[in-house]
């Protein structure tokens, strides 16, 4: 799909959307909510979407958000965004910093008001570009349930089967830089989330012998549950397993009666991912039969969620998009990551409820750093769910801002007489 897009317009409109765009940014940032718990948030976005003219559907899967801009027959694109933070506690020191026990520490503050700032430029533009915007406020990213969630409330059935699915996700690079996967790997890996109960006999801690000691069982779970990624996995397949959670016991002197794991695996490819849950559920019962425990052990998914690949020729025309705005050395590669996303499901969505083809997705990082934080670190900054995880917010959401916009505009049909882009840095003269 090779068309001139009118993206000289909306960049001479940027500067009055970012303002409102920071204001939001800074509301969320102040008052995060976790997984399942956005209401607010969802309110912030939804709030703004509407004053911005789109029409809004609220608590979709949850408290999921749905904007709706129609500008005349052409393509429908989506673009999303996430509502939840983490259950962290802030450390930045910023003055704006979150001081309930959560933190957006991943960046989705930064996503949301990118996405409420693109939905401001296309609407002053909306004389130059036809087809319709919706803007999703996805709930429940941390999770990888919200966008299934969504999708199972009839997100496509609703509000229309996209074209298209564009997203972006904060990285450590320089702001104004955006970096976009390759053909060859997935951007993210895929994933699954486990909750392990094992079942043991509870009593007093002086009388070990008359109980079963869930706990051992545990660290003996824990231990073997090492050699998966370390003996039976091959080199070269990336693999990684933790067990992020462990819950037991009320009291020093009691024996419990259950011990629960949260256990999380991650490969880059869904083969690997089914060996290792296989491997996983072998060594939790084995060593359940080990200890003598009197029940089976619960297993149970939580989420899961494949790897992200691209659709190659929407993401070349995108990547297109941004070389023409921030210029050849700003627009990197990205190499495969074993961060994990549930944004691919919106790619299968049309199979898996529809039985249509699947949706393309465009998905790319972008740069949160100043030129500042990045000499004071020499490239080295607080990586994603860090508590000290702080973008150059007056450098990071103006880019956010345009890379979002040119990429939905490229992907948008060029209304009949409207003023071509230029080319290269004069795009952002």
């Amino acid at each position: 799909m090779n068309r001139s897009k009118p993206l000289r317009p909306a960049l001479a409109s940027a500067g009055q959307a970012v303002r409102p765009a920071l204001t939001l940014y800074l509301d969320v940032h102040r008052s995060p909510e976790v997984s399942g718990e956005e209401r607010r948030t969802a309110a912030l976005f939804a709030d703004r979407l509407a004053a911005l003219g789109l029409e809004v559907t609220r608590g979709i899967g949850g408290h999921g958000v749905a904007g709706v801009l129609r500008n005349g027959e052409g393509p429908r694109v989506y673009v999303r965004a996430e509502l939840d933070a983490l259950p962290l506690t802030e450390r930045t020191g910023l003055p704006y910093a979150s001081g309930n026990g959560a933190m957006h520490a991943c960046g989705h503050d930064l996503h949301l008001a990118a996405a409420a700032g693109t939905a401001d430029l296309l609407a002053r533009t909306a004389a130059d570009w036809r087809g319709t915007l919706v803007v999703l406020g996805q709930p429940a990213e941390e999770t990888l349930t919200g966008a299934r969630a969504m999708l199972e409330d009839g997100l496509y059935a609703r509000f229309g089967r996209p074209d298209v699915v564009l997203a972006q996700h904060t990285a450590p690079l320089p702001a104004g830089m955006v970096a976009h996967g390759t053909p060859h790997g997935p951007l993210t890996a895929a994933s699954i989330a486990l909750d392990v109960v094992l079942h043991g006999r509870g009593g007093h801690a002086g009388t070990p012998h008359l109980a079963v000691d869930p706990v051992v069982t545990a660290a003996a779970v824990i231990t073997r549950l090492q050699t998966i990624v370390s003996r039976e996995s091959a080199p070269a397949d990336q693999l990684t397993l933790t067990v992020g959670t462990l819950r037991a016991g009320t009291a020093v002197n009691v024996v419990p009666d259950t011990a629960e794991l949260g256990i999380g695996l991650r490969a880059l490819t869904d083969a690997s991912l089914d060996r290792a849950l296989a491997a996983v559920e072998r060594i939790v019962r084995a060593e359940c039969a080990a200890s003598a425990c009197p029940r089976e052990p619960g297993i149970t998914t939580v989420s899961r969620t494949p790897a992200l690949w691209g659709d190659p020729a929407a993401t070349r025309a995108v990547r297109d998009a941004h070389t023409a705005l921030h210029g050849p050395e700003r627009v990197a590669d990205w190499p495969s990551s074993m961060a994990s996303e549930d944004f691919p499901l919106y790619g299968g969505a049309g199979v898996a409820l529809h039985g249509e083809k699947d949706v393309p997705l465009v998905y790319w990082m972008v740069g949160t750093a100043s030129p500042r934080q990045w000499a004071a670190t020499a490239g080295h900054l607080p990586p994603n769910h860090s508590p000290l995880f702080a973008p150059d917010v007056r450098t990071a959401l103006p880019a956010a801002i345009t890379s979002l916009t040119a990429a939905a505009l490229d992907r948008l049909a060029v209304a009949p007489g409207a003023e071509p882009a230029g080319r290269g840095r004069a795009l952002t003269e």
